[in-house]
């Protein structure tokens, strides 16, 4: 006896009736029993590879996931697809393979979920395109789907030895650290052998980057909006107790299938903006400014920068977490997660309660069920935040007319306002190799243009280059600005998606050395000293985007596809362009 009936299931196309003898073949092949041919077919998705420590765990962690499947009278059929990791990408050529990774982690997916008709998804996934790639193909194919975050890094330590510097001995480190020693050793501050033995400590063990970066930032996304289970996010990748999350996933992926609870029914414009809120009170990563438009785009719901961003303004900072503040995800987890944070949301108003997630329980129902409170370290009162309003905020004006992002968790009010003639970049190596020489003065704003998706091509993350900064002690003396994107482990005040690219004519393309540039997160305003008409002249001079090398291949596949950074930087029309639903085919 089958518990399901597969008569309107996708995996009856392949596994029901005479004409699929030869398909049910292939599975007897696969020492399947006709038992398990006739179940539902869950697809077990990982980002599994041996690029970075980040995905390393996934592949015995899936293995958690289909025994759940398998408790819950389900047949697993696992599979992986690539991650490009931005932590060995940075600072080269290889980061412009990044952001194009995402789409390609989404495509891949649905591919392999249409091409072998199965039923649901389990995606398991580590690094920061990873997790937005894998949610982006639950909502694109609106299957029942439960996210499962590898898991966070343990912090780093450094031995108490005297070569090292006593503020890296003090702290926990995260690969954030390594960046900004880097720093520290161009400026004669860090010694070779300190250089060598930080390197070996740094990062002990498997999982994401520890710090609120990109990868946890959408982790805590994946419980915000619901697709993963409560507090699934927050236990480090090495501790084997979070195999229970998984078996608990692939049984939550099963339930979801029997009430029919799709990836829409749980991805909506109210737990979009959920998730943003988790994101502002956690001084997330600006990418996840790119992210949750590219996630709304699949469903069809126009959810941009803008948006996310009028959330960020109105939702307090509260959560101390790296690298605007001291404590990182393992801190948060034994603080009690996610969870925690989201009721302190709630006690002021700023959670819908309704939104259902992988468990099949709403977000309130959730919350009544968790009994810890802010610990007032890790996690403060809400009614005692570190800001009142985000970690990240918009900025917009006549140098960002469809908007920019700025991460201002850590950085007080005051230095919030930045007004300074620029200093004009062609590309990221260009900028670095003038860090690096101090070919820049102090009250200067950076700008790297020509590194948004498509004149990058890739929007690159800037990481080398705000780390070197802040490694030479000017994070604070100087401020930075891109129509590329940064790194969540970015700090110093650093503007990020600022559109239109200058490939697409900007007006990021149009400034010139000593144009006066001012930055002010407090009012959100992004502007250069001006006139319309001036602009209006340099954009008629403009000699056209300037060429790259990528004339073929992926990369240059993605920048003639790709869209306008504030709705997502997306490949595809979109939820709203769907003339069928795959579920019901």
């Amino acid at each position: 006896m089958t518990k399901f009936d597969k008569s309107k299931l996708p995996s009856r196309y392949v596994t029901e009736g005479p004409a699929r003898a030869p398909h049910r073949s292939y599975y007897y092949a696969m020492g399947m029993t006709e038992e398990e041919i006739h179940q539902p077919l869950v697809g077990v998705a990982t980002c599994w590879n041996e690029a970075a420590p980040c995905n390393i765990a996934l592949n015995r962690q899936a293995q958690a996931v289909k025994g759940g499947v398998k408790e819950a009278h389900g047949s697993p059929r696992e599979f992986t697809t690539i991650t490009v990791t931005d932590g060995i990408a940075m600072g080269h050529e290889g980061m412009r393979s990044s952001l194009a990774s995402r789409e390609a982690i989404a495509d891949t997916v649905e591919l392999t979920m249409r091409g072998h008709c199965y039923d649901a998804l389990v995606g398991l996934a580590g690094c920061d395109k990873s997790l937005p790639g894998m949610m982006m193909a639950m909502v694109r194919l609106n299957v029942p789907s439960v996210f499962v975050y590898g898991g966070s890094i343990l912090p780093g330590k450094a031995p108490q030895i005297d070569e090292i510097p006593e503020d890296f001995r003090t702290r926990d480190l995260t690969v954030q650290d390594m960046f900004e020693a880097v720093g520290r050793h161009q400026n004669g501050e860090l010694s070779d052998k300190a250089l060598d033995v930080l390197e070996r400590v740094a990062c002990p063990s498997a999982g994401a980057c520890g710090g609120q970066f990109t990868a946890n930032t959408m982790a805590c996304v994946s419980e915000a909006i619901g697709l993963a289970l409560m507090n699934s996010s927050g236990m480090p990748a090495p501790y084997e107790s979070r195999d229970q999350y998984g078996e608990a996933s692939g049984r939550a992926v099963m339930q979801l299938l029997e009430k029919n609870i799709r990836a829409r029914d749980v991805v909506t414009r109210k737990s979009l903006e959920n998730a943003a809120r988790v994101v502002a009170c956690t001084g997330g990563s600006t990418n996840a400014g790119l992210h949750l438009p590219a996630i709304a785009h699949e469903a069809g719901i126009e959810f941009y920068l803008g948006d996310v961003c009028d959330i960020f303004r109105e939702t307090p900072y509260f959560v101390d977490l790296k690298p605007g503040g001291t404590y990182v995800a393992k801190d948060l987890y034994e603080a009690g997660g996610i969870p925690v944070v989201m009721k302190e949301l709630r006690k002021a108003g700023l959670i819908h309660e309704d939104c259902v997630t992988a468990s099949g329980r709403s977000i309130g129902e959730e919350l009544d069920l968790i009994d810890r409170e802010a610990d007032g370290k890790v996690i403060y009162p809400i009614e005692q935040p570190l800001t009142k309003t985000g970690g990240v905020v918009g900025l917009k004006g006549n140098l960002a007319p469809d908007g920019a992002i700025v991460k201002v968790a850590g950085i007080p009010t005051q230095h919030q306002r930045f007004t300074g003639p620029a200093r004009v970049f062609e590309c990221e190596e260009e900028a670095f190799e003038a860090v690096k020489a101090r070919g820049y003065e102090e009250g200067e704003v950076i700008v790297i243009r020509n590194e948004g998706p498509a004149g990058g091509p890739g929007m690159r993350e800037m990481l080398a280059t705000t780390a070197a900064l802040s490694g030479q002690g000017m994070g604070k003396k100087v401020a930075l600005i891109t129509d590329g994107r940064f790194s969540g482990a970015t700090r110093g005040f650093c503007v990020g998606h600022v559109g239109p690219e200058a490939a697409h004519g900007g007006p990021i393309a149009l400034l010139k050395n000593g144009d006066m540039v001012t930055i002010d997160a407090v009012a959100g305003e992004l502007s250069v000293d001006l006139s319309d008409e001036e602009l209006a002249e340099r954009k008629a001079n403009w000699a056209g985007p300037r060429e790259t090398i990528y004339a073929t291949g992926a990369v240059w596949k993605f920048a003639k596809l790709v869209g306008e950074t504030y709705k997502g930087a997306v490949t595809h029309p979109g939820g709203k362009a769907e003339r069928h639903v795959y579920m019901d085919l």
